[in-house]
């Protein structure tokens, strides 16, 4: 509700309607004057509001009241924060933060006294005295040592035996918590001090009668620490030569089996034009990879004529770019007319998100590629994901078939062919 000053049974219903025509939408507003014969407003029947013409009402209101009434409400200025468009809000927050700053507090019952102590003070449980043995006669809290009583042989193997021996025998024990991955390794290369030489192979042991002394740090006094990490080398920048690489793309080089484009960002649409275009005449490559180059949805047309020219090419790569789902889907149906592609990489595109419609759609492309073996997407739904997984599977299954007839045939250097009586016997029992 809006306060409004009352000036007037008929002005403050007509202020009423036109703060609420600009504090509301305009429909909400409409439909309610037309519903209005028989409500009533604060008790007030409205029905002899409803053939007011608001142009009218605003003709008959002086300067200051326009004023005030444009500086109460005016929700659509867009300059102005949504909590500053209503003056009256401003005033209502002034007026709580300032009774509340006003307004004394509640005296207390018990009056604050700084230092007194008010009910019962909490007092920490004493700690768990130590069982007796546990700590020393001078009570400093250091533990004793434990007395073990073991076989006269195993006391003086034990009293006998150098510290990085204990290291040792504690490896073979499983003890790894009380040693650091120094003396770990060091402990795998030195079990034949012990004489462990059957929990060893042949190249360990050999190491052990090697490495008579001991790295820094391995026996008891070694510092537990994590290893060092190994920080892998920068990836060199791509240095292929873009126009060099069109050029043996359109004479059709037979030595360039594949091709890689990838994070180079400066190629030109003339260029991804020509390197299309050039695609689909060349009988050569096999594996190209555009991986963050810039591709979009204005470089398909070429693309996907290339795509149902092309016979040779096996991997695609096209990932991080800024292909639609639609051209996704636009370049998956143009692997269909060929059925040469084996793999191919569309992830990491410009919608992260396909959506239902899409993954059907590409689940049903797929399932008609008898040759896809390998489609680097991301399908959010189970149905579609589990459909592309189980007929790449069949495509596997039916290419591995292939391959090992076709090994089967070539591979007849040492092994007689059988008579052809033998193998009609074969091929009959096959049969039953």
């Amino acid at each position: 509700s809006v306060p409004l000053v009352v000036r007037g049974s008929t002005r403050v219903s007509v202020l009423c309607l036109f703060v609420c025509y600009y504090c509301y939408s305009y429909v909400f507003i409409h439909i309610y004057i037309l519903d209005m014969a028989g409500t009533k407003l604060f008790g007030k029947d409205l029905s002899q509001y409803e053939e007011l013409d608001i142009d009218d009402l605003l003709d008959q209101l002086s300067p200051e009241e326009l004023e005030l009434l444009a500086g109460d409400v005016d929700p659509d200025d867009s300059l102005i924060p949504p909590s500053e468009r209503n003056s009256y809000r401003k005033r209502l927050i002034d007026h709580i933060n300032t009774v509340s700053i006003n307004e004394p507090d509640k005296p207390d019952f018990v009056p604050y006294i700084a230092g007194t102590v008010r009910g019962k003070k909490w007092v920490p449980p004493p700690p768990p005295e130590p069982q007796g043995g546990d700590e020393d006669d001078e009570g400093d809290g250091t533990r004793t040592e434990v007395e073990v009583d073991l076989d006269e042989e195993l006391a003086s193997v034990l009293n006998t035996a150098s510290e990085d021996e204990i290291v040792d025998l504690a490896a073979i024990l499983g003890f790894h918590s009380m040693m650091n991955q120094d003396q770990y390794h060091a402990s795998l290369l030195n079990k034949a001090i012990l004489g462990f030489h059957s929990m060893m192979n042949q190249d360990q042991y050999h190491a052990s009668l090697l490495n008579k002394g001991k790295p820094l740090g391995v026996g008891w006094g070694g510092i537990t620490k994590a290893t060092k990490f190994k920080a892998l080398p920068v990836e060199p920048p791509n240095d292929t030569n873009v126009d060099e690489a069109i050029n043996k793309l359109t004479n059709d080089d037979p030595m360039m089996k594949e091709l890689n484009f990838n994070n180079i960002r400066n190629i030109s649409d003339e260029k991804f034009s020509t390197l299309l275009q050039s695609l689909s005449e060349n009988r050569h490559l096999e594996f190209l990879s555009m991986s963050n180059v810039g591709l979009c949805d204005r470089h398909l047309p070429d693309l996907t004529h290339s795509l149902t020219n092309n016979t040779t090419l096996k991997t695609l790569n096209l990932e991080t770019n800024n292909i639609s789902p639609s051209g996704i889907v636009t370049i998956m149906e143009a692997l269909v007319k060929t059925h040469t592609l084996e793999e191919i990489r569309l992830a990491n595109q410009r919608s992260s998100v396909l959506g239902n419609k899409i993954e059907m759609s590409l689940t049903t492309i797929i399932e008609s590629n008898p040759s896809l073996l390998r489609v680097g997407l991301h399908f959010e739904f189970n149905d579609a994901r589990n459909r592309v997984s189980k007929h790449l599977q069949k495509n596997l299954d039916t290419f591995r078939q292939q391959r090992v007839g076709h090994k089967m045939k070539s591979c007849t250097v040492g092994y007689p062919l059988l008579p052809p009586f033998m193998s009609l016997t074969v091929h009959q029992d096959e049969d039953d």
